[in-house]
């Protein structure tokens, strides 16, 4: 093992760190056993690579469907299986069904858990209502609901132990997230950016259901639970997410939600996770930095307390939601052995920095962008193009990327072995007119028209690998729909990814090379894992089922001929009704019994 590895693994075990709870070194060894898969992001540093090489670049083009599971439901699947000891776990969008299959039987049901989330909760769900996975820790099973609840279920009975209520879909509070459990607390934040939503990240005790804390994304320092400890690398004052706000209305109501994805460094003991848009998107109506949305924070699990933050889209103008994963890497840059953080930013910018400080080691784009001509590493600050600000009353046209971003939700994987990170993402552009909007509870707080396309070239999404030491791409495929999976990759040198137009693909993780693709009933939108069965055999799981913000022209039945529909995003996508229907199934993959 080279010294680079051994580094991996100590820091996924933890060694030579600060102590933490039982509950969380449980986890670090569960997830490194690649029989299971107990996170959507299989660890805490959010890697998404499995070890097992039994499939492998040589013969994954003989992999076969094995068996399949029906959900019933025509919404988003955004999902990823959870995989723990001899049981698959599902978890569907609304009403959020949880199923167990055996997969000692080819995935016989053995419960379902329905939560019976109000129906209401559809009505103020700005993009489809998906739910996006589970975590499983301490012999439960733990996931959120659209309603604002995060529940706990016996993993083993399908009994619910705890369901706690965080918000209130009255005022437009959804939530979409999957949480994630650290020392004994189950970290999950709210949706709805779009509807005038506070944002908030709740620590909630694992083994009771209560409350430990809530930090807030906007107001007082306070509220955001920052202290003396606070150390932001570029800024500096008191009270930022207020002062930087037009007005104590403005901020109440300011987005900064926390739907996206959280990892967790157990040396330093610091989670790391990001905050959404602004609101509205008509951003002269808070004038301001708007802190801290669309922004990343390193946080004390234990506590809440904030150790720094930093702001990638300060004054948001595009919807711009910072949300996107923190990939936790341990990388030799220029000589120096770095631990990092990488996050591919909706401004079409990939940064690496150092996740101890905030500091940006690098930082470049991704994606064809006009609308930041460049970050600056002494300040952090983004040089805006100011010729392409929206404008009140006018369309200002084919900015890029447009506000699903460089890349949205839809998380990366890592690889050790060829050290590169995979990179499913968009090639969208815009035009933008904005409007007043005035604030009404539960309703959209937009004030904004948007149209979106493709972008340069034509096709509007990647698959990319792209090297993080170096920070540049190292090869791209190009899809005609964006790639709105998620990714995975395996010590057998293959990354996996699944199209919107229904393939389910893998391709050679040193040179994407196509190696074989699967015709799915439905687009794929989910997240696709490995694990090995009870019968020492790999597998792969993914679900399909089309929807989310990128596919609610199909699963919402708009209509194609109305771009302005789903917040912009039906004008790039008017052809995907032609070659997709809605769907929701799972499909797991292994090779033929007498695969070499």
């Amino acid at each position: 093992m080279t010294k680079f590895a051994l580094c991996l693994v100590s820091y996924a075990l933890g060694f030579g760190g600060l102590a933490y709870a039982q509950s969380s070194a449980d986890i670090i060894r569960t997830s490194q056993d690649d029989s299971q898969w107990i996170m959507p992001a299989k660890n805490y540093a959010g890697t998404r690579f499995s070890g097992l090489d039994q499939i492998n670049a040589g013969n994954v083009k003989d992999l076969r469907v094995v068996w399949t599971f029906s959900t019933g439901l025509k919404n988003g699947h955004e999902a990823a299986p959870l995989v723990v000891k001899d049981t698959m776990y599902i978890v569907t969008p609304w009403p959020n069904y949880l199923y167990a299959l055996d997969l000692k039987q080819d995935g016989a049901l053995k419960w379902v858990y329905k939560p019976e989330p109000s129906r209401a909760a559809q009505g103020v769900a700005c993009c489809d209502v998906v739910n996006r996975g589970a975590a499983y820790a301490d012999g439960k099973i733990f996931y959120n609901t659209l309603d604002n609840h995060a529940v706990a279920v016996n993993a083993q009975t399908g009994k619910e132990v705890w369901k706690t209520k965080l918000g209130e879909i009255t005022k437009g509070e959804t939530i979409t997230m999957a949480p994630i459990v650290v020392n004994g607390k189950v970290l999950v934040g709210n949706s709805g950016g779009e509807m005038g939503v506070r944002g908030w990240l709740t620590a909630l005790d694992a083994g009771t259901g209560r409350i430990a804390w809530r930090a807030y994304s906007t107001g007082p320092d306070k509220d955001v639970l920052i202290g003396s400890d606070f150390k932001p690398p570029y800024v500096s004052g008191r009270d930022l997410g207020a002062t930087t706000w037009p007005s104590e209305a403005a901020w109440q109501i300011g987005g900064g939600t926390v739907w996206g994805w959280i990892t967790y460094d157990p040396e330093a003991n610091l989670i790391y996770y990001g905050t959404s848009n602004a609101g509205p998107w008509n951003a002269n109506q808070r004038p301001g930095d708007n802190k801290w949305t669309s922004s990343v924070f390193a946080r004390n699990p234990d506590t809440g307390m904030a150790r720094w933050a930093y702001q990638w889209n300060p004054h948001d103008l595009y919807d711009y939601d910072g949300t996107n994963e923190n990939v936790l890497l341990d990388l030799n840059i220029n000589g120096q052995n770095r631990k990092v953080l990488a996050h591919p930013d909706r401004n079409g910018y990939m940064y690496v920095m150092d996740r101890l400080s905030g500091e940006i080691i690098s930082v470049q784009p991704f994606v064809p962008t006009n609308a930041v001509k460049r970050i600056d590493l002494k300040t952090g600050q983004p040089e805006m193009n100011e010729a392409k600000h929206p404008q009140v009353g006018r369309f200002v046209n084919d900015i890029c990327p447009a506000p699903p971003g460089g890349k949205d939700w839809q998380p990366m994987a890592y690889s050790p072995r060829t050290g590169f990170l995979y990179v499913p993402h968009n090639n969208l552009c815009f035009d933008i007119k904005t409007t007043e909007v005035g604030y009404i509870a539960g309703t959209p707080y937009v004030g904004a028209e948007v149209s979106m396309k493709a972008g340069p070239g034509g096709n509007r999404g990647f698959f990319t690998a792209w090297d993080p030491v170096q920070n540049k791409k190292v090869w791209e495929i190009k899809e005609e729909f964006p790639a709105w999976s998620g990714a995975l990759v395996t010590a057998g040198d293959v990354a996996f990814y699944g199209t919107m137009d229904r393939w389910f693909k893998a391709v050679d993780a040193k040179t994407g090379q196509l190696l074989w693709k699967f015709r799915t009933g439905s687009g794929v939108i989910s997240q696709p894992v490995a694990y090995r069965g009870p019968d020492g055999k790999q597998y792969i799981a993914v679900m399909d089922g089309v929807g989310g913000w990128s596919g609610a022209v199909v699963a919402g039945q708009l209509d194609p001929k109305i771009p302005y529909g789903a917040l912009g995003f039906v004008g790039a996508m008017q052809d995907l009704p032609k070659v997709t229907g809605e769907g929701g199934t799972l499909y797991v993959f292994a090779l033929p019994d007498n695969t070499p």
